[in-house]
């Protein structure tokens, strides 16, 4: 039986770094361990069909531009007008929050507020800041987002 020295010791050391139980190397290097990012890298290459080590590789091809990544306000389908009435309710949800940031900057130069204003202003603003939780799209429609799902 290990003395208390040893115990504490023992005790010390499980604490640091990887427990005991997941510790396949136990404390020695890790020279005849598996790969397992290597092996995955390897399966997908071989299911592409294309063995061997990856090493990577240049092109100085530019991306094609499509109709979903031309960034030009020209583009008619990046910019239409609300043809719909939930549309129509999006665009008055923004002006509400706009009208009532705008009330707040106003507000808030009065010298004396009077507190129906200053409620009446967050009401509209919150009206506003839900509104858009009822009236927005299908992320899946939306033109400002790429295949990937990223903001462009």
């Amino acid at each position: 039986m290990p003395n208390r020295a040893e115990r504490r010791a023992q005790e010390k050391r499980n604490r640091r770094g990887v427990p005991q139980q997941y510790d396949q190397t136990k404390g020695r290097a890790r020279s005849g361990m598996i790969d397992e990012y290597a092996l995955q890298q390897k399966s997908i290459r071989l299911q592409e069909g294309t063995d061997g080590e990856w090493k990577p590789t240049a092109t100085t091809l530019a991306p094609e531009v499509t109709a979903d990544t031309d960034l030009s306000l020209r583009n008619p389908k990046l910019l239409k007008s609300p043809h719909s009435v939930h549309q129509w309710f999006r665009v008055v949800s923004w002006i509400l929050i706009v009208i009532a940031a705008i009330a707040f900057v106003v507000v808030m130069w009065l010298p004396s507020r009077p507190i129906w204003l200053v409620l009446a202003i967050a009401v509209v603003f919150a009206v506003g800041v839900v509104s858009l939780f009822f009236t927005a799209g299908n992320s899946k429609h939306n033109p400002n987002l790429d295949a990937n799902g990223t903001a462009v």
